[in-house]
């Protein structure tokens, strides 16, 4: 299935739990910076979901995987719009009874200022590794260990790989506060982050953690960004959790 938001289209795939009820709760799903709904912790995080008793939304955001829009052109600001009107819209379907958001790394970042900006809606959040801190480090003029001047920044940023970001990604970053968002949202959170993480250091989940009214920290043992060594520990963290909310 698809979404136009603003002219674009996104791809998404909505899945439904095992159970028969005519309502349940939903669970919007989406992947990171360079990612797409097909990595092995998304499929593992909508699974564990799905088991909960979840229907499943997962969504391409802009510039990623089969949805519309250019990786170069992609920032957090249209991530955020995007995450908004989607719970707008799947808020109005009759077989939603609530929504919950989840989102990996960048996309966990978007997931926490779109639950901000949508509390009343967002019964629950489940940040995975979220990368909150990347608006301080386009601010300090630093992004994914590629230095730049964050009072002139360049056009373009080459990362490597043929990948490109445009400088206003880092303008938007710059612009982003993310503690007052998370002080905005008070519903229960559940925060999932390996401790050997090396994109994005575990003692960020514990700042994010110290920052939100409702939020309970699993640390996943030795594990890196994507949970590649003990996805099983994750998921079973999600479900649980999520078993819990409803």
């Amino acid at each position: 299935m698809f979404f136009d938001v603003d002219g674009i289209r996104l791809n998404a795939k909505l899945e439904f739990p095992d159970s028969e009820a005519e309502k349940s709760p939903l669970l919007i799903l989406c992947h990171g910076f360079t990612g797409h709904m097909e990595e092995p912790h998304i499929l593992g995080a909508a699974k564990a979901a799905r088991a909960a008793g979840c229907a499943v939304l997962r969504v391409e955001l802009y510039g990623h995987g089969r949805s519309g829009g250019s990786f170069r052109d992609h920032n957090l600001r249209i991530w955020v719009d995007e995450l908004v009107q989607i719970i707008d819209r799947v808020q109005r379907l009759d077989f939603v009874s609530k929504i919950f958001l989840s989102g990996h790394s960048q996309g966990g970042l978007a997931v926490m200022l779109a639950a901000a900006e949508r509390k009343d809606a967002v019964a629950g959040l489940i940040p995975l590794s979220p990368a909150w801190t990347i608006p301080a480090a386009a601010r300090s003029g630093i992004l994914l260990g590629i230095p730049f001047d964050p009072d002139k920044i360049p056009d373009e940023i080459p990362l490597g790989e043929g990948l490109t970001l445009g400088g206003n990604y880092v303008r938007v970053a710059q612009g982003i506060e993310v503690e007052p968002a998370i002080r905005a949202y008070e519903g229960p959170v559940l925060i999932l982050h390996g401790t050997a993480d090396e994109t994005i250091p575990y003692a960020c989940a514990e700042q994010a953690t110290a920052l939100y009214k409702d939020c309970k920290l699993v640390p996943i043992e030795g594990d890196d960004h994507c949970f590649d060594f003990h996805l099983d520990e994750m998921t079973t963290a999600l479900r649980e959790w999520l078993c819990a909310q409803l």
